[in-house]
C-alpha cells in the first residue's frame, strides 16, 4: 500500500509540473523575436514625441462670494493655466457658473455675513414696520436687505427705540440672533 501511495505522489507531482509548464507556455509569447516588439515600442515613442505640447493659456477668472446676507462680492483675477488638472483642483471648492474662451465665473457660498455688513451694517425698521439691514445708521435710502414686517405694537419700547436708532451687526451669530428675536414679532398676514 505504501509503494502504491509513493507511486501516486510521484505521478501526481509530474502531472502538476506538466500542467504548470503548459500554463507558462500559454502566457509567454511563442516567438523569441523580441526585436519586432522593440520596433513597435520605438514607433510608439516616436509618435508620442511628435505630439504638439500646448502652450500655457491665460484666462480671466471672476470669483463671486455669496454671503448669508445676500451680498455678492466679486474678485477678478487673471490665471495662467499650465495644467488643466491643477487648475480644476485649485478651484475644486468653487462652483462653475459660466465660461467662455476668455473668462470663467466661479461662485462660492460663504457661511458668514459680508465684510460690508460687519463693518457698517445696522438692523433697523422702516416707517411701514419692515425689518431691514442698512448700510450705516438706518435711513430709507441705504437698505441692504429687507426681511419682514414687524408688529410694532407687540414690541417693548426699548426694542422699538433700538430698531429706530439702529442695532449694529457685530457678527454672523449676532445677525442670526437679532433675526430670531424679531421674527417672534413678525406681523401675521391676513
Amino acid at each position: 500500500m505504501m509503494v502504491f501511495q509513493r507511486f501516486l505522489e510521484k505521478y501526481l507531482l509530474i502531472f502538476m509540473i506538466i500542467i504548470i509548464g503548459l500554463g507558462t507556455m500559454m502566457i509567454l509569447p511563442i516567438s523569441d523575436d523580441t526585436s519586432a516588439q522593440e520596433d513597435v515600442q520605438e514607433t510608439d515613442l516616436n509618435e508620442t514625441e511628435a505630439v504638439d505640447v500646448m502652450a500655457p493659456m491665460t484666462i480671466n477668472v471672476i470669483l463671486e462670494r455669496e454671503y448669508l446676507d445676500g451680498e455678492i462680492s466679486e474678485e477678478k483675477v487673471q490665471e495662467t493655466i499650465w495644467s488643466m488638472e491643477d487648475f480644476w483642483a485649485y478651484y475644486n471648492d468653487w462652483t462653475l457658473i459660466d465660461q467662455n474662451e476668455e473668462r470663467m465665473i466661479f461662485r462660492k457660498q460663504i457661511n458668514d455675513i459680508s465684510p460690508l455688513l460687519k463693518m457698517n451694517g445696522y438692523f433697523g425698521i422702516s416707517k411701514d414696520g419692515t425689518l431691514n439691514v442698512y448700510e450705516g445708521e438706518p435711513t430709507e435710502s441705504q437698505i441692504i436687505q429687507s426681511f419682514f414686517q414687524v408688529d410694532t405694537s407687540k414690541l417693548k419700547s426699548k426694542q422699538h427705540t433700538e430698531l429706530v436708532k439702529g442695532i449694529p451687526v457685530k457678527s454672523r451669530e449676532h445677525y442670526e440672533e437679532v433675526l430670531h428675536v424679531f421674527s417672534q414679532y413678525k406681523r401675521k398676514e391676513m
